[in-house]
């Protein structure tokens, strides 16, 4: 499948048609881009939403909430205006998601590099946490750069936002968000991740006598990011995990989203198809104590229908 018209079809169906009223899609105008900012610890721009009624008197003092969207280009390109370019189509479209659910709207503009191609950086793949190279190593640190410089932005325009986000993603970029959300669960407030190529990442060091790297499991977690998982404050976070139950896209058979030796452990151990390791997902997630909802949706391919949409909004609505 086109990873592109797929990531496409989701943020477009998530966000532009999250209400019988859609309001307009956005212009240029509406959102803001923010550079590179080393200083403050990012190294690529990214958008920003703020609904204008933030601004007004009687929103002073109320705690307002950011929603993170990883983007996800659907493909390799060294050009990094191709990433940009897609970025600014989806942010057109997060008008409509920031007036249902009341929230300002962050994207980042992250690239994937053809001439790495392995280095699957819009996923938060292992690569990405370990490669001696600068421009692409640890992006989960740069978001949450980007996210406190967001959070000073809106503080000098009289808006209070809280630290802890709402982050949402499907195929690659629920992949980021399911990262993300284990690599810093004290900064995010819930998380919805939908089919999240192939495996989401399991809360455990071991199965069946088997050592879970980064990203299958957490057992390196202090090598890969400096820190042992935060089991205690990822229980606090509701979760959201969902997929289709004719969804076949799977990361795992590919280089660019795990090793040789990944995969070698993961298909004996888990199963060869999403659908055949969602149980054992789910199952680790309960028995870990982790506040996560799986949601199977039957007869179901790569996308997200209506129904999903609802149940999305519906979700991040509940734990704004």
């Amino acid at each position: 499948m086109n990873k592109l018209i797929l990531g496409l079809i989701f943020i477009f169906t998530l966000l532009g048609t999250l209400s019988a009223q859609t309001p307009p899609a956005l212009t240029e105008k509406d959102f803001v881009r923010i550079d590179a900012n080393t200083a403050s610890g990012f190294a690529y721009p990214y958008y920003l939403y703020v609904p204008p009624e933030f601004r007004a008197e009687s929103n002073r003092g109320i705690t307002q909430t950011i929603l993170v969207l990883p983007n996800n280009t659907g493909k390799v390109d060294d050009d990094f205006a191709v990433h940009e370019a897609d970025v600014k189509k989806r942010m057109a479209m997060s008008g409509a998601v920031a007036s249902v659910l009341k929230v300002a709207v962050l994207m980042p503009v992250f690239p994937r590099p053809k001439s790495d191609w392995q280095i699957y950086t819009q996923a938060l793949d292992r690569d990405s946490m370990v490669t001696d190279k600068k421009e692409y190593r640890r992006l989960d640190l740069q978001l949450l750069a980007m996210i406190d410089h967001a959070i000073s932005l809106m503080k000098r325009d009289g808006i209070k936002a809280d630290k802890r986000v709402l982050i949402n993603g499907f195929s690659a970029q629920g992949m980021f968000a399911n990262r993300f959300t284990f690599l810093h669960p004290k900064r995010v407030k819930a998380a919805a991740i939908g089919s999240p190529g192939g495996w989401p990442i399991a809360p455990v060091e071991n199965y069946n006598d088997k050592t879970l790297r980064y990203p299958i499991g957490v057992a390196d977690l202090k090598e890969v990011a400096g820190r042992k998982l935060d089991l205690k404050s990822l229980r606090k976070v509701p979760m959201f995990v969902f997929v289709g139950s004719e969804d076949d896209n799977d990361s795992v058979p590919f280089g660019d989203s795990y090793d040789d030796v990944d995969r070698e452990l993961i298909n004996p151990l888990f199963g060869s198809t999403p659908l055949s390791r969602w149980k054992i997902s789910e199952q680790l997630y309960k028995k870990a104590g982790l506040n996560a909802e799986f949601k199977l949706y039957p007869n179901v391919a790569h996308t997200v229908t209506p129904l999903m949409r609802d149940e999305i909004r519906a979700f991040l609505l509940k734990h704004k």
